[in-house]
């Protein structure tokens, strides 16, 4: 019986860690909405089928792959930008990417599911 409390309890402390790590993954919506309405520019990095699937609206879409090739649809490296992907893998590195050519405000949304509301 004390073996299965402590498999349950271990399990929710699990649960509970993964659950929090995964929620400060770059800002909350809150802060999203708020650079969003500040005229951040929201970029999609993931593939051109991925964001004809679905993408938040005003997106861009610059695949991962691509944002050193199209540094120029970035704009004023001290504009507040916004990338996001499927789960916040690509849209890290993409951000990694921009702050290591000098962009000063790059945010990681992480995957779409994570963006506000429009």
């Amino acid at each position: 019986m004390n073996r299965i409390v402590i498999i349950v309890l271990v399990i929710v402390c699990v649960v509970f860690i993964v659950y929090k790590l995964k929620s400060s993954l770059g800002a909350n919506q809150s802060q999203l909405k708020e650079k969003i309405d500040g005229g951040a520019l929201v970029v999609d990095v993931r593939t051109v089928t991925e964001f004809q699937s679905a993408h938040f609206p005003g997106a861009i879409n610059i695949p991962v792959d691509q944002v050193s090739k199209r540094l120029d649809e970035f704009g004023d490296k001290n504009r507040a930008i916004i990338v996001y992907c499927a789960s916040g893998g690509r849209s890290g590195s993409a951000k990694s990417f921009l702050e290591s050519v000098g962009y000063t405000d790059v945010v990681n949304a992480g995957g779409l599911s994570n963006m506000p509301n429009p």
